[in-house]
C-alpha cells in the first residue's frame, strides 16, 4: 500500500493522458475488445462492482514512472466502480482505485510487434495483473507462439494455461474464440463463456434465437391444425 504522502504527491487522472496517442495497426484491436465489453454489459448488467477499459492507460506505481502508463487493448478490473463518481474515466490509475489493479488485461497482436511476450508481460508481472491474454491470430508462426495463450500469474510469474474456452475462477467466466459474424462477415471473434463452456449470446443472437422458437412453435401448431395468429384467449 502507498503511503497517504506519496498518494498525496501523485497525479490525478485529470491531470493524466488517457492513451499512449499509439495508432493501432488494425480494426481488430478496436473491434474484438469492444465486442467483449457489449456482451459484458448484458451478462452483468446488474453488476455495478466492475470495470473493462479498452485502449485506455492504466496509471501504476510498479514502473519507472507513475505518469507513463501501460495501454492494454482491453483490461477488466473487479471491485471497482462501474462510472467512478457516476462519471465515465478518461483513464485508471490504480492509486485512485483503492489499489485495485486490472485482474485480467488482453493484448492483440498486430504486424508491428509491441513486446506482448517480453516487455508488457514483465510490466504485467509486476503489476499483479492475475490473467494475461495474448491473442495473435495471424502472427503466431512469426512470434513462435500459439494463436490464442491465456497466462495466469503464479508465484510471482506467468505460466501458459491449458483449454479453450478457459475458465477463469476468479472472475467467474470463461475467455476463448469461435466463428461468428460481424456486418454480414464471418470472422473469428473472442467472448466469454460460461463455467459448462457455453459461449454467452449478444443481445443480438438472443433475440434471433427467440424469433427462431417462436416460429418453430407456429410451425408445430400448423401441423396439427392450430392457426398460431388467432389462438382463444382466456
Amino acid at each position: 500500500m502507498l503511503s497517504h504522502n506519496l498518494k498525496n504527491a501523485l497525479p490525478s487522472t485529470d491531470e493524466l493522458p488517457c492513451s499512449d496517442d499509439t495508432p493501432v495497426d488494425n480494426e481488430d484491436q478496436n473491434l474484438l475488445p469492444n465486442i467483449l465489453l457489449f456482451l459484458l454489459n448484458s451478462i452483468w448488467a446488474t453488476r455495478m462492482d466492475w470495470y473493462f477499459g479498452v485502449d485506455m492507460g492504466v496509471y501504476h506505481t510498479t514502473g519507472i514512472n507513475p505518469r507513463v502508463p501501460v495501454v492494454p487493448d482491453a483490461f477488466l478490473s473487479l471491485g471497482v466502480e462501474r462510472k467512478k463518481g457516476g462519471k465515465s474515466r478518461k483513464s485508471y490509475a490504480v492509486w485512485e482505485e483503492n489499489e485495485v489493479v486490472p485482474i485480467l488485461t488482453l493484448e492483440m497482436v498486430s504486424h508491428t510487434p509491441g513486446g506482448e511476450y517480453d516487455e508488457k508481460m514483465e510490466i504485467y508481472t509486476k503489476l499483479g495483473v492475475l490473467y494475461y491474454v495474448i491473442y495473435n491470430p495471424e502472427f503466431w508462426r512469426r512470434d513462435q507462439h500459439q494463436p490464442f495463450e491465456v497466462y495466469k500469474l503464479v508465484d510471482g510469474k506467468y505460466q501458459l494455461q491449458i483449454g479453450e474456452p478457459y475458465w477463469m475462477s476468479e472472475i467467474g467466466l470463461g475467455i476463448g474464440r469461435y466463428q461468428g459474424v460481424v456486418a454480414g462477415i464471418p470472422q473469428e471473434l473472442l467472448s466469454w463463456y460460461d463455467e459448462k463452456g457455453d459461449r454467452y449470446l449478444t443481445p443480438e443472437e438472443q433475440a434471433q434465437q427467440e424469433r427462431q422458437r417462436a416460429e418453430q412453435l407456429a410451425q408445430y401448431l400448423r401441423s396439427i391444425g392450430v392457426d398460431p395468429d388467432n389462438l382463444p384467449t382466456s
